[in-house]
């Protein structure tokens, strides 16, 4: 139900020549007071805080959606900013708010976010240092653009007077909740990407027949598909827990799993596409970016796999499959 609402809300509001229009350094006013006003931002807050307390399962389906839109606004950052301020006493704060899962304190107390999705727009920024949670004003710092064109992501600093002292002891999960969305958020866009290249192979004719029926295009495009279903599957992993963020070991496969079927899965789609998939005026140049981007976010595939392998080398399951089948879900075997 609240998918399908949102997906209107964006089919409406998101559209390419608005989303293009924010990559350029336009306003997002119009895409987040129209989700903002319908609620939907409280869809994690729970129901005695006036939100619609979802399960973490019901709430993926959402996130999945931000990403096949390719949304430049951090809308599923700021519901779940809302879920981690729950047993604190600080209100939710008014604005978008992005999620900086691993900050570094410098030795005179300031504070550096690296590389922050949504860095050059938010308002604020719920940030995890060594473990403790901090929501940080972002109009208090010095922000550095990434460079990457269309991107709104950036690094942000904070002097000393600026940083507030902690609220909480939950830090770590703002770095899972946030690798999480970024699982969903390229499971979406890839399922976005492997439509437009379905329908472009059909569509495109060469030798009298359409490109998709030549054996070799067709091997391609199953390959393809086999990437995005389970690039998919991995990201429902990380929200399959029943607690109230994501579990660190199935947001660590869930995260690796979908970074690695990035560079496979978008440069199939800029091979099949030819030339006309790098044009400013068709989309998927604008989803690929936003692949590799998210694929970085939090760590890429090497920095997550190795967290899985620590686990693997720990685990007291008999077997590999006991592992995959069991201890992602904190099952005892």
């Amino acid at each position: 139900m609240f998918t399908e609402a949102i997906e209107a809300i964006l089919r409406d509001h998101a559209t390419s020549e608005a989303v293009c229009a924010i990559g350029k350094g336009g306003a997002s006013a119009s895409i987040w007071d129209a989700v903002e006003e319908a609620g939907f931002l409280a869809l994690l807050t729970p129901e005695s805080a006036g939100g619609a307390g979802l399960s973490l399962s019901a709430i993926a389906p959402v996130f999945t959606a931000f990403g096949r839109y390719a949304v430049p606004v951090p809308f599923a950052q700021s519901i779940a900013a809302r879920a981690l301020l729950r047993d604190t006493e600080v209100a939710a704060p008014a604005g978008m708010t992005a999620l900086a899962g691993a900050c570094r304190r410098r030795e005179d107390g300031s504070l550096e976010a690296p590389q922050v999705p949504f860095g050059m727009t938010c308002d604020h920024v719920l940030a995890n240092v060594d473990g403790d949670l901090l929501l940080l004003d972002a109009a208090r710092a010095e922000r550095k653009a990434s460079g990457v064109h269309g991107s709104v992501s950036g690094t942000l600093d904070w002097r000393r007077d600026a940083v507030p002292l902690p609220f909480g002891s939950n830090g770590e999960e703002v770095l899972l909740f946030s690798a999480a969305i970024h699982a969903t958020a390229i499971a979406g866009a890839m399922d976005r990407v492997f439509a437009m290249t379905l329908q472009y192979c059909n569509d495109r004719s060469q030798f009298g027949k359409s490109i998709g029926k030549f054996q070799a295009v067709q091997h391609q495009l199953s390959v393809m598909a086999q990437q995005v279903a389970s690039a998919s599957m991995a990201s429902e992993l990380a929200f399959s827990g029943a607690g109230a963020a994501p579990e660190r070991l199935a947001t660590a496969i869930a995260k690796a799993r979908t970074s690695m079927a990035v560079p496979l899965v978008a440069s199939t789609a800029h091979a099949l596409h030819g030339a006309i998939g790098v044009t400013a005026e068709y989309d998927l140049q604008r989803y690929t970016r936003r692949l590799h981007e998210w694929r970085m976010a939090d760590g890429s595939e090497a920095f997550w796999n190795r967290m899985v392998g620590k686990a693997i080398l720990t685990q007291t399951q008999a077997t590999i499959v006991d592992f995959a089948r069991t201890a992602p879900y904190g099952i005892a075997v």
